[in-house]
């Protein structure tokens, strides 16, 4: 369901992860309202999300991708290691847990919609990666997220020990 919005003079790529409708029951019948889910990244480590809500599907997309740019200047950038990532880590929101795991040159993005779309939006382009528990797509970008957040170079390692390498 992912689509890919290219063509933004910043640089940022822009994904819709994910479309819901919602249902009112009033007097005359059922109002709709949509709510939408998208990632923002320059490939380059920099990654986030954002959530909008409206009446109608694109006004939905534009508020989450507002709120994506908002997020991301708040965000720190993320460790990468050339195309992949430095070690394994477990990501984790709620009731999902992604796994996340380095892989060699040529492997791809091995990931489901959701967490393929914030790893290719951070300039990921070789790992592995594995979802335990709740696959919401909400639940899944989060913890995809708080996972790339916690990894660490072997450089940033030694230098919070006091160690050289």
């Amino acid at each position: 369901m992912a689509r890919d919005r290219e063509g933004r003079q910043d640089g940022l790529e822009e994904r819709v992860v994910k479309i819901r409708r919602c249902a009112a029951v009033v007097k005359g019948g059922r109002r709709f309202s949509f709510n939408a889910l998208v990632v923002v990244g320059d490939k380059r480590g920099r990654v986030a999300y954002g959530y909008g809500k409206a009446n109608e599907v694109p006004p939905a997309v534009e508020k989450a991708a507002k709120d994506a740019q908002e997020r991301m200047k708040r965000q720190a950038k993320i460790s990468l290691r050339g195309a992949t990532i430095p070690h394994r880590i477990v990501g984790k929101f709620g009731a999902s847990k992604v796994v996340l795991v380095p892989a060699g040159p040529g492997t791809g993005v091995k990931a489901g919609p959701g967490v393929r779309d914030v790893l290719e939006c951070a300039g990921v382009q070789n790992i592995l990666t594995k979802v335990h528990g709740s696959t919401n797509p909400l639940n899944l970008v989060k913890a995809t997220i708080d996972g790339l957040l916690q990894l660490r170079t072997r450089e940033e390692v030694a230098a919070l020990r006091g160690v050289a390498l």
